[in-house]
């Protein structure tokens, strides 16, 4: 449906308002999961009723303490954070290679990330390191693997300004391979307590979040969700070709730097703190393009809510399923996201027409 301007002229295929429209449910939506997510869990303990006796002026025992505030509380910020991340570096990929199939977890980068946070933790206690650094050592190698992942990607990829999706695909692939057997190497080599932390977070999970891990994190995150709008306007323009938008005056080189550096650095953080979560960048701005229109200025932000929302609920089926115990959350949103990739792939065959 076509909107209307201000003066009453009506344009064809202008969908901000939509997209306006939507930041505002994904705003509640995200309210409602966050708060369900709080409320939500095995143990028993009652957000309601915790906020009801605080109201009262009643102090919450320590039991219910431990785990609204210690255990929820950050497992449900960790979650938005890390959907978020992984949202957002999807989005702006698939801006960068102008590809709705790029993704950080198909194209490699999250294996080059998993590649860095596994060296971190193998080879950290072999190297000389000051005791202010060592917590943000895993985060910073994943981070450094994710860039090396991406930036080498973007040079295969790459070829006189046009990318071709069949070669995007295949060195993925082959950086995933890489990735793989590198850290395969590092884990055979690794210790039985280093075995442990590879084991918690590899098969994806928000289950070890801590106001700390938070603190080391959220730079990593925040920063570049806060700086991935300004790359909407280039993303836009880039998405007429390389040549074409820097004759419009987009600085194409200097944006896709920044863009392989906020991918770098939101999927790098995200990962070291979650483990291997995949699909999440696939499936959300693809939705939302079909919903609102590609416009950057809108997709971006939309992405991180909606990302937020999707972790957190996947995150909240993942541990009530089975309760007590939890499955791994990366199972659940490959669940999710596996089937919608093959209908991506068939959509754009035309053998499906939805």
């Amino acid at each position: 449906m076509a909107d209307q301007t201000a003066d009453g002229m009506t344009i064809d295929g202008d969908r901000s308002v939509t997209a306006r429209r939507l930041s505002w449910v994904l705003i509640v939506v995200l309210s409602v999961v966050v708060l369900t997510g709080l409320a939500t869990g095995s143990a028993g303990t009652s957000l309601w009723q915790a906020l009801i006796d605080m109201a009262q002026g009643q102090d919450l025992s320590l039991r219910d303490r431990v785990v609204l505030l210690d255990i929820r509380a950050p497992r449900v910020i960790m979650g938005c954070f890390v959907g978020a991340a992984l949202a957002v570096s999807g989005a702006v990929l698939q801006g960068l290679f102008r590809n709705p199939l790029a993704d950080p977890g198909i194209v490699g980068v999250s294996a080059g990330a998993s590649l860095g946070a596994v060296g971190a933790i193998v080879l950290g206690g072999t190297l000389t390191v000051a005791a202010g650094l060592v917590t943000w050592l895993v985060p910073i190698a994943a981070f450094l693997g994710a860039w090396i992942t991406t930036m080498l990607l973007y040079r295969v990829a790459t070829r006189r300004g046009r990318t071709s999706v069949a070669t995007m695909l295949l060195a993925g692939i082959a950086l995933t391979a890489l990735a793989m057997a590198l850290t395969g190497i590092l884990v055979y080599v690794a210790d039985d307590a280093q075995l442990r932390d590879f084991t918690f977070w590899s098969m994806g999970s928000l289950a070890g979040s801590s106001w700390s891990k938070i603190i080391v994190a959220a730079p990593l995150i925040l920063i570049p969700l806060m700086l991935s709008p300004f790359l909407a306007l280039g993303l836009n323009g880039l998405a007429l070709g390389e040549a074409a938008a820097g004759h419009i005056g987009i600085r194409v080189q200097h944006l896709k730097t920044c863009a392989i550096l906020v991918v770098a650095a939101s999927t790098g953080a995200a990962v070291a703190v979650s483990g291997g979560i995949g699909f999440v960048g696939i499936v959300v701005p693809h939705l939302l393009r079909l919903a609102s229109g590609p416009d950057h200025k809108y997709l971006l932000v939309n992405s991180a809510l909606l990302g937020a929302a999707l972790l957190v609920l996947a995150d909240l089926i993942s541990r009530m399923i089975i309760a007590p115990s939890e499955l791994p959350i990366g199972i659940v949103t490959a669940v999710i996201g596996a089937p919608f990739f093959l209908w991506i792939l068939l959509r754009q065959r035309g053998i499906v027409d939805l």
